[in-house]
């Protein structure tokens, strides 16, 4: 039996076959479309997704139940003498804070460590891949899980958003600010950090939303994340509900202006996709955990 595994949802943005050659499991999310439950990846695609919410289904997210939490540790548990379960940010969802009272149940304190790391998405994936070095290194599962909470800030990720209509579903905006915006062609950037999802910009257009985007994340290399960038301790992100086509250009733009980086460019997810509709395109960062 491996001593550590990894559980996480379907909120990281990690697909299906990237999940099996990683040697993770995912949970799929439950979705409710026009009052019916779907689940990401299971019942419901990408494809499906869009269909449906460009067609004016009402979309929201939801938590997945307490079995379908505690079945997918059951299964982990038979291969793995603990599993740090790493769900959704708590500031986005009530997943979290749900699996840790599950957690302190006899059957599985101990040996299955909540991880709030505070992410979603591209920022989640590169998280695991991080926590995945780690127990390569040796550090134990609680060593881990005190490694990633502490470091969980040390990311950030700036979307770009074609269409003012989701944000305004969600109660984001209202709708006589989006009407407006978008009678203005105005094309909102939004900040994902920890715990939230917030506007940080309106940009006239999204060629200057892009630009905007790039601009910003340079700044943050220079000045938040400036000795993590230099050491050579940050990793570049993406992310996108856009076509392939637009989602290539987007990582090309951003090759151009990082030149020599690599970039870890996923799907958006669902959840985030909720509120950015189709067409989003994303930009980000994550530094290395620091070691104790």
């Amino acid at each position: 039996m491996n001593s550590i595994g990894i559980v996480t949802d379907s909120h990281c943005g990690i697909n299906r076959q990237t999940a099996r050659e990683l040697g993770i499991m995912v949970l799929p999310m439950p979705f409710y479309i026009d009052d019916k439950c779907y689940y990401e990846e299971s019942t419901l695609t990408r494809d499906a997704f869009f269909r449906y919410q460009k067609a004016g289904a009402a979309v929201t997210t939801s938590q997945p139940s307490p079995a379908a939490v505690m079945e997918i540790w059951d299964q982990a548990l038979k291969l793995y003498d603990k599993i740090l379960y790493m769900p959704i940010s708590s500031g986005l969802s009530g997943s979290c804070l749900a699996a840790q009272g599950l957690a302190r149940d006899e059957a599985y304190e101990g040996r299955v460590l909540v991880v709030d790391h505070g992410r979603i998405s591209t920022p989640l994936h590169r998280m695991i891949l991080d926590t995945l070095e780690l127990i390569e290194e040796g550090y134990s599962a609680e060593q881990i899980r005190e490694i990633l909470e502490k470091h969980r800030s040390d990311m950030v990720i700036y979307l770009g958003v074609q269409t003012l209509e989701y944000l305004k579903k969600g109660g984001r905006i209202t709708p006589a600010t989006a009407a407006l915006g978008t009678l203005l062609q105005i094309k909102p950037v939004l900040q994902l950090d920890v715990q939230k999802l917030d506007a940080v910009k309106k940009c006239h257009g999204f060629v200057k939303a892009k630009h905007f985007m790039i601009d910003t994340l340079r700044h943050d290399l220079e000045t938040r994340f400036r000795s993590q960038y230099e050491a050579g301790e940050v990793h570049l992100l993406a992310a996108s509900s856009a076509t392939e086509q637009e989602t290539a250009e987007w990582v090309a733009e951003i090759r151009q202006a990082f030149p020599g980086q690599e970039i870890l460019c996923d799907d958006l997810s669902l959840g985030i996709c909720c509120h950015t509709g189709p067409g989003a395109l994303g930009i980000g960062c994550s530094c290395r955990p620091k070691r104790p």
